[in-house]
């Protein structure tokens, strides 16, 4: 290899890398398409580098421009050098020293799509003119997706509402202007709402809110709407019915039952006990006494029990008579003891003592 081919080589090779680093130098990045709806407002996130270092906000200057025409401004510091159309509804939403490029555009007209290319220049004099150093990433631009209707929310919420217990319900909307977020509102009077937002990227964000209550009786069947009401005035509404599940409660059966059965076995206990002390037969004779010629034994009975007849014929089974006069024994042989008693004539003056018994 000849010392005039290595030549061309070397120079190839620091070409291509002088232009690797001048192109990493100037570079923008810059959503390709957003959402915008129209009335509302959108920002476009934008960021980009350039070649004069670190340079504070006041050293650089912003321009957005139509890609077809660099001359045909949407945004520039100077309001002259603008479009009529677009004069008081576009503003830079992020510090150049920062090499933020955001953009925000309100009141968005139909017309707004685009696309639209962002363009900086170095101004480091101090009459403000800018120097040579400016760059416009053409290839870098955005197309906006007019939107004539806006995005309606999505609830997200559980099947049925339990009588009493907490219920949680999501309402959440998608939107592309993070300056002016929708408002979420409810036709449920609650105290309990939650608003979150979150940047999902691609310049989009989701706004939500959450809604936590205590579902009562008139809550059944009842409409409950939520509604995102736009910058610029646009509303948008979501609703659905709520369930209210009544807490299956048993102790109206329960308790009767539990109450039913321990009366039953209380009486039926009771009514055991009364029968068995029904059932016992008892007898009872009193003191006897001598009075003239007959011998009288007074008895004394509870209901139940046998008769004193009963006694001086055949005796109460199973039971003794007792007393002194009679000595004790079975009823059967104080019966008979008692019956040869009252049979026999005892004269008032007999001195014969009277039969033992």
């Amino acid at each position: 290899m000849d010392n005039q081919t290595k030549f061309m080589i070397t120079c190839m090779l620091f070409a291509a890398i002088c232009s690797s680093v001048s192109s990493a130098e100037w570079k923008a990045t810059v959503v390709k398409s957003i959402d915008a709806l129209v009335t509302c407002c959108v920002v476009v996130p934008c960021s980009f580098s350039h070649t004069g270092g670190n340079l504070p906000t006041s050293r650089l200057r912003g321009i957005w421009h139509e890609k077809d025409d660099k001359k045909s401004n949407i945004y520039h510091e100077d309001p002259t050098l603008m479009k009529e159309s677009f004069e008081g509804r576009t503003k830079l939403v992020g510090l150049l020293g920062q090499n933020n490029c955001t953009l925000e555009i309100t009141d968005v007209k139909d017309h707004d799509n685009g696309p639209f290319c962002f363009r900086v220049e170095l101004v480091q004099t101090e009459n403000n003119e800018p120097t040579k150093d400016m760059f416009s990433f053409v290839e870098d631009c955005v197309k906006l997706n007019m939107l004539t209707e806006p995005p309606k929310p999505t609830v997200i919420k559980p099947k049925t509402a339990t009588l009493g217990e907490p219920y949680t319900v999501t309402c959440s909307v998608i939107h592309t202007c993070p300056t002016h977020v929708p408002k979420l509102t409810w036709n449920h009077d609650s105290a309990k709402v939650t608003v979150h937002h979150k940047d999902i990227k691609q310049g989009n964000w989701v706004t939500q809110s959450i809604l936590t209550f205590i579902p009562e009786e008139k809550d059944d069947n009842r409409e409950i709407t939520c509604t995102a009401e736009f910058n610029g005035g646009l509303k948008s509404p979501e609703t659905f019915t709520i369930h209210v599940k009544r807490i299956e409660n048993y102790n109206h059966i329960i308790i009767p039952a539990v109450v039913g059965i321990g009366t039953a076995l209380l009486f039926g206990i009771f009514c055991i006990l009364m029968a068995k002390k029904i059932q016992e037969p008892y007898c009872r004779a009193s003191k006897s006494r001598r009075n003239g010629k007959t011998l009288k034994v007074n008895f004394q009975k509870r209901p139940g029990s046998c008769s004193s007849q009963q006694l001086l014929q055949r005796g109460c089974p199973g039971e003794e008579v007792h007393g002194p006069l009679l000595g004790g024994g079975s009823s059967v042989l104080a019966a008979k003891r008692i019956a040869h008693l009252k049979s026999q004539q005892l004269p008032h003056n007999s001195s014969e003592p009277p039969t033992n018994l």
